[in-house]
């Protein structure tokens, strides 16, 4: 087998091919994994400061949740005070109109009394003046019984025409 494999070749290929990789070992393959180490620091970094900004991001939207939320809310409280402050203007409103109306009733009921006095002297006065009338027709004639009943009755009469 001398011939068909040279020893001397395939040592001298075995020799060459450790110290290739020795020298690639040396020279590239811890280069090489720097790199790959430096990259896979970066990519973890990178990871790292996406969740970071994810986190800063969720913590945001909690907080501009929670001021919709107090604004949404404090807008209903602003509504319904302005519902109640419009409910008591009308309130205010309806019983001053209701008060200007027994005002004006008040007014009207004792304009009418007063206009009432004013007829009860009216009749009063005519009253009088047909009785004064009454008594002079009958100072001025004599009558008898049945004439100053009739006057009398005539008097009853005129009055009660009178009202």
């Amino acid at each position: 087998m001398n011939g068909l494999i040279d020893f001397q070749l395939v040592v001298t290929q075995i020799i060459g091919f450790v110290i290739f990789v020795l020298i690639m070992r040396a020279m590239v393959w811890k280069p090489m994994l720097a790199h790959l180490e430096a990259r896979r620091q970066r990519i973890a970094g990178e990871f790292a400061d996406a969740e970071r900004r994810q986190r800063e991001a969720d913590e945001l939207k909690a907080k501009y949740e929670t001021e919709l939320r107090t604004i949404e809310a404090t807008a209903r409280q602003r509504l319904q005070e302005s519902i109640a402050e419009g409910q008591k203007v009308a309130s205010e409103i309806r019983s001053q109109a209701q008060k200007e109306a027994q005002d004006r009733l008040q007014r009207a009921e004792d304009e009418v009394a007063r206009e009432r006095e004013k007829a009860k002297e009216i009749i009063k006065e005519q009253v009088i003046g047909l009785s004064l009338r009454t008594a002079e027709k009958i100072l001025r004639t004599k009558l008898d019984e049945p004439a100053q009943r009739k006057l009398a009755s005539d008097f009853i009469d005129e009055v009660g025409a009178l009202r």
